[in-house]
């Protein structure tokens, strides 16, 4: 349909709403009265330049903020059509305007007076990283916003002239600032825009060129500090070791010059604060898009890697681990191995295989968050313990064959070992944050020391056949459940959801924890995880689907019907999509 068109139907679909003059009528109405009364302006309300929805009205002024959403045709914008005609510009205009009316929002919150969440406005709160977000999207040429607003009251009784002060005067005013084209900083806008362009190309061209990562020249790697994702100032800029350095053209940047790090196994080693692992986390960190002046903004890695890591005591359930671990004492089977309570090695084994199973096709492990026996074991101690006593195989022992024969490349950090030199591609040294590539030389001295064993016999990637059980309804109906008749509130909204940060969600009653998930980048993203889990319970776990199957379905639903699917009676402000792999992790992890 053309935007003509859209903007005729967006006519009439208004001349049948409410009106904005009787949403103030209905406001002077019910001023002073007891605050369930603001359950009335419920709906949808037609103003001048957009469509106001209320979702959800707080059940008084000390609860969760009221759920807001505005709708108006793109076109009314004057936003550019090309910049949301592709998916990489449209998330990253989605992101921008997110950002702006976050800005203006600022200056009104809490400018209404009252108790409680009185005159909150807020929407989400974007950090480096520019991701698909509930808070705003542009879905067949309309564009979406949703935001949170505290619904004014002096202790519990209604005050509306407030609530009228902020749909009237602030709304309205932060609407015609950010999301209306003529009045946003356009060349801004435009550099986001590009900047997304340039990075959908390079991401293509990682594929294209043989790579796994590429660093930019320039790339700002440090952070500010342990609980901040801003740019450190003052800190040594990257550049390429001569030997690894590629020139990729993009569309608006054109000639780029940076580290390319081929598909294989590499290894990162030097002397400890050096900057090894600010490298890994700049890499493991490319697998999103970062905003202009991030410093990292040109550092892209695949985006299905992987970060491993030992995980002491998490729940493992019916995974093929004898690829690492066999024969064990109490002869459990490791083919099907199930554990409420892991160990490092067996956590670490477990997340390999179920990120494999995941469709990762690059592993990337800091030797100080890994269990050392799953890594490597020397050859003093294989002298003293003797294979046919050690059921773990250790993974420098499978790692060429991850990639030669299952195609999984490696990006390792390492300081303890000098046996990983052996097994390498290419071993990057860095000194005072400066990369250098010492492959030749440390080949070279890895000829004279061949005395251990580097690979294991036997090996064969496990058939990813796991079978989630099916959910089963609580007695009493308390949960709902797929039975027959069952309304779209009791299939979605009576399993509970609460996100703690990036540490863990809650479903219901039980916690599952996703701490140890270092690529989730935003606490929206937890919450989205929460959402799927839920989804993937009620509507898809059946006991006769795969764990592979279940995400494909989760993925799928999104593409097709967005947040709208999982979200029940209304979708809220406050969902960020996370990955694939992140999906499959959640899943492991939850132990119901």
């Amino acid at each position: 349909m053309d935007q003509e068109g859209l903007l005729y139907i967006w006519k009439k679909r208004g001349e049948k709403m409410r009106a904005s003059n009787e949403l103030r009528t209905l406001l002077k109405s019910i001023d002073h009265k007891g605050y369930p009364a603001y359950k009335d302006t419920a709906g949808e309300w037609r103003f001048p330049n957009y469509i106001l929805f209320i979702d959800h009205v707080q059940g008084d002024p000390f609860a969760s903020p009221s759920s807001l959403r505005v709708q108006l045709p793109c076109q009314a914008t004057g936003l550019p059509e090309v910049y949301y005609r592709e998916d990489c510009s449209r998330i990253a205009l989605q992101d921008f305007l997110v950002r702006q009316l976050s800005k203006q929002f600022e200056q009104y919150n809490f400018k209404a007076k009252g108790s409680g969440k009185s005159g909150l406005l807020s929407i989400s709160h974007c950090g480096q990283e520019v991701l698909p977000r509930s808070a705003c999207e542009i879905v067949n040429g309309t564009l979406i916003v949703r935001f949170y607003t505290g619904f004014p009251a002096f202790g519990r009784t209604i005050n509306a002239g407030e609530l009228e002060k902020i749909l009237f005067e602030f709304l309205p005013r932060c609407i015609e600032n950010s999301l209306f084209y003529k009045n946003l900083d356009q060349k801004k806008l435009e550099r986001a825009i590009f900047l997304a362009e340039d990075q959908a190309e390079l991401r293509k061209l990682l594929k294209e060129e043989g790579l796994v990562a590429f660093v930019a020249n320039g790339a700002v790697l440090p952070r500010k500090s342990g609980v901040s994702e801003l740019p450190l100032s003052g800190s040594v800029p990257f550049v390429s070791p001569a030997s690894m350095e590629r020139t990729l053209v993009l569309p608006h940047r054109k000639e780029v010059k940076g580290m390319g790090i081929p598909r294989g196994v590499t290894l990162i080693v030097g002397g400890g604060y050096h900057g090894k692992s600010t490298l890994l986390e700049a890499i493991q960190a490319g697998v999103y898009n970062h905003i202009e002046g991030d410093g990292r903004e040109l550092v892209i890695t695949d985006d299905s890697a992987v970060k491993l890591r030992a995980e002491d005591g998490r729940s493992v359930r019916n995974v093929n681990i004898s690829l690492f671990i066999n024969d064990l004492p109490d002869k459990k089977d490791t083919t099907v191995f199930t554990t409420a309570d892991a160990s490092g090695s067996t956590s670490q084994a477990a997340g390999v295989v179920e990120s494999i199973e995941a469709g990762s096709s690059l592993f990337l492990i800091d030797e100080d968050t890994s269990a050392t026996n799953f890594m490597v074991r020397d050859e003093f101690m294989q002298q003293v313990i003797v294979r046919e006593k050690e059921p773990i195989t250790p993974y420098i022992e499978r790692v060429r064959d991850l990639y030669e024969k299952a195609g999984i490349s490696t990006i390792m950090v390492a300081g303890s070992s000098g046996a990983f030199f052996h097994i390498a591609d290419h071993i990057l040294l860095m000194d005072c944050y400066h990369a250098e590539e010492i492959t030749e030389h440390v080949k070279e001295l890895c000829k004279e020391r061949t005395d251990f064993q580097l690979r294991a016999h036997k090996f064969a990637l496990p058939e990813f056949k796991r079978v989630l059980p099916a959910y089963k309804r609580a007695e009493g109906g308390r949960h709902g459940g797929r039975g027959h008749g069952a309304d779209k509130t009791s299939r979605y909204e009576h399993m509970k959801v609460k996100a703690s940060g990036l540490e863990s969600f809650s479903l219901d009653k039980e916690n599952i924890n996703v701490r140890y998930l270092e690529q989730l980048a935003d606490s929206e993203q937890t919450m989205a995880l929460a959402y799927f889990l839920r989804y993937a319970l009620e509507q898809v776990q059946d006991g006769r689907r795969t764990v592979q199957e279940t995400v494909k379905q989760i993925m799928d639903t999104f593409d097709k019907k967005g947040w709208d699917a999982f979200a029940g009676s209304y979708v809220p402000c406050g969902l960020a999509l996370p990955r694939v792999q992140e999906v499959f992790a959640c899943l492991n992890r939850f132990r119901g």
